[in-house]
């Protein structure tokens, strides 16, 4: 005998979209822990929706027409689930909603899929990556616009060509705010993204085979700048009349301790260091990127840098650990600090979190295992990257060694 899923049905309304005092109606379809969400079209006042019998209150006439149009939705919505069972189709909240409103599952289209995904999506993933994805979702509406004169298609429509010519688009496409064209490596992170939602429409049976089985995206290396020993040593060094210059400094050298990147030094406060299991400072945090926990036991350096901005103004009224800036300002500050103390890199914020990789750690012999781990990162292939710059400076360094030893 066939196990049925666990399935229930929710009336509710959304008290975050009220206007007017009015609040829409929603139906809510949970099938083993998912829910969709079916708007009935319907508003009342706030202070007329019995919440706990998920209907309309009171014996006026308006009430009495929401309840039975909610009792012929519950009507509605049982049958296209047994429908769907006695059809032994997959049982999913999606797939009653669709046979409620009477769709075919093989005519959604792509902006069917943006909405779908950036729904389910948004307690996957944090805020700065769906971002990507709307950003994504905007080039392909571009394309879809200028070069296939369409406001939509058919996702039985997507093939291998569509994704050829998306990639061609993005690359040739030409910001009007006179910014540069689109780099290789960000082109293939939007048709990564592409992919994954064009992968969620073939496990929801949306399409019947995948457009992207034949596509082989590739990845440019690229050498990651950072600041090398004497560089370091300058910028330490370096010290300016213009008390922003420093903090600015101050905030970049102890990313280079630490490794932890600026979004996420922003957010420390002083509940972030605790003692560690070896009885010193550590910092105990998450990273927002990945979400994933960082535990970073802190160097000297970190440490001084950390009392040196105890009691300062701007940390006592934002409760962080150090002054808060924006990224943007940041950036623009660190290309003044580059010029003033004689580093001829272009220096960026990210570049301390390379630093702290290449010339912190790895060059002094810290294993790329625990590097990897101070890093946040969830692969080790990402820390790969930075063993094979230090493999260049070994390479080097044993030329160098060679050239002495035939002079000897």
């Amino acid at each position: 005998m066939k196990t049925r899923s666990t399935f229930s049905l929710l009336f509710w309304v959304n008290t975050s979209r009220i206007k007017n005092d009015q609040v829409p109606v929603y139906a809510r379809i949970t099938v083993n822990g998912k829910r969709t969400n079916i708007s009935l079209q319907r508003r009342l006042p706030v202070s007329n929706w019995d919440s706990n019998r998920g209907m309309a209150k009171g014996t006026k006439q308006s009430s009495k027409l929401l309840n039975k149009y909610i009792e012929q939705v519950r009507a509605k919505i049982y049958e296209s689930y047994e429908d769907l069972l006695s059809e032994d189709k997959l049982i999913t909240s999606q797939s009653i909603k669709s046979k409620f409103l009477g769709e075919d599952e093989s005519n959604k289209t792509l902006l069917e899929l943006f909405e779908y995904h950036n729904e389910v999506s948004q307690e996957k993933l944090n805020n700065h990556t769906l971002r990507h994805y709307k950003v994504t979702q905007g080039y392909l509406i571009k394309f879809l616009n200028e070069k296939l004169k369409t406001t939509d298609m058919s996702l039985q429509s997507l093939n291998y060509s569509f994704i050829v010519d998306f990639e061609h688009f993005i690359k040739s496409y030409k910001p009007k705010d006179n910014q540069k064209k689109m780099s290789h490596n960000t082109a293939m992170k939007h048709l990564q993204r592409l992919r994954k939602m064009v992968t969620m429409a073939y496990h929801l049976e949306w399409i019947i085979k995948d457009p992207f089985v034949r596509f082989k995206s590739s990845f440019e290396n690229k050498r990651r700048e950072f600041l090398t020993e004497n560089e370091l040593n300058s910028l330490e060094q370096f010290h300016s009349s213009i008390e922003r210059l420093n903090m600015i400094k101050d905030l970049f050298l102890f990313s280079c301790y630490t490794g932890i990147s600026y979004v996420d030094i922003n957010s420390l406060t002083p509940d972030n260091i605790i003692f560690g299991i070896d009885g010193n400072h550590w910092i105990n945090t998450k990273r927002k990127k990945t979400n994933s926990f960082l535990a970073i036991p802190l160097l000297n350096q970190a440490k001084n840098l950390i009392k040196k901005y105890e009691g300062h103004q701007r940390t006592i009224i934002s409760n962080t650990l150090f002054p808060c800036f924006s990224n943007q300002k940041i950036n623009s500050y660190l290309k003044e600090i580059a010029e003033l103390s004689g580093i001829k890199k272009n220096l960026t914020f990210h570049m301390a979190r390379h630093t702290f990789a290449t010339t912190v750690t790895l060059s002094n012999g810290v294993p790329i295992e625990t590097v990897s781990k101070l890093l946040g990162h969830t692969k080790i292939a990402t820390t790969q990257i930075y063993a094979r710059v230090i493999n260049k400076k070994v390479s080097e360094d044993m030329n160098k060694l060679s050239e002495k030893l035939k002079v000897k």
